[in-house]
């Protein structure tokens, strides 16, 4: 897919976010404020399919989603690179949310994201959520998420499992406000869930980490303020 928001960026200066086998991610500054560049045209190249499917996924999430607010607004993707939006804040795992309020906030940006027909699909990594300067949640990296036509059982499972995630983060953190009802959440992990921790887990990290070499940096602790 091809968007007009925005004009292809040149993405060879600003500040290296992440760099891998699927290109570079970089913050740059624009007339328009802080953006980041996601380009796969340094991808390897028996990659670049892979690297252009990612970047296709997280446009069309963001379209969606609209510039929903705690999340990303799409700038611009030509089909090779991808402009999105600059969302300051700390990473969930240096910020450590205590507060009760930031989960009654992060629950609801869930259920907005899932109105839209969007599921994130990435939500286990503390490193796509934020915590914002006001205290509030926002959600970045939009790879794996999926853009859904209709809300089948795919869609209900899988938005389950974005549910799930965000519960667990709040055993981590806050698990005194976990409600009843959450605490069976967390104890009945869906079909899905359970045959991915069975078989597809280990494939996946074995893929992606000692083939690969694919560790996701981008919301981690060198996180750098525009």
């Amino acid at each position: 897919m091809r968007t007009r928001a925005g004009t292809t960026p040149d993405a060879t200066g600003g500040r290296i976010l992440k760099t891998d086998l699927f290109g570079a991610v970089r913050l740059l500054d624009d007339a328009s404020g802080p953006a980041v560049v996601r380009d796969t045209r340094s991808a390897r190249g028996w990659l670049t399919w892979m690297a252009i499917a990612l970047a296709g996924r997280e446009a069309r999430a963001l379209q969606r989603l609209d510039a929903l607010p705690g999340t990303p607004r799409l700038l611009g993707f030509d089909g090779r690179i991808l402009r999105r939006e600059w969302l300051p804040g700390q990473p969930m795992q240096h910020a450590r949310p205590g507060d009760a309020r930031y989960y009654r906030d992060a629950l609801a940006l869930l259920r907005r994201i899932h109105r839209a027909g969007v599921t994130h699909n990435d939500l286990a990594k503390e490193t796509n959520w934020l915590v914002t300067d006001a205290g509030g949640p926002a959600l970045v990296d939009f790879q794996l998420a999926v853009v859904h036509g209709r809300r089948g059982r795919l869609f209900r499972a899988l938005a389950r499992e974005d549910l799930r995630h965000l519960l667990k983060h709040k055993r981590t953190y806050r698990p005194q406000a976990l409600t009843a009802r959450q605490r069976r959440i967390l104890a009945t992990p869906s079909p899905v869930s359970r045959a991915w921790m069975a078989t597809g887990k280990r494939a996946y990290l074995f893929v992606t980490r000692r083939l690969l070499g694919w560790a996701d940096r981008e919301g981690a602790g060198d996180r750098p303020l525009p």
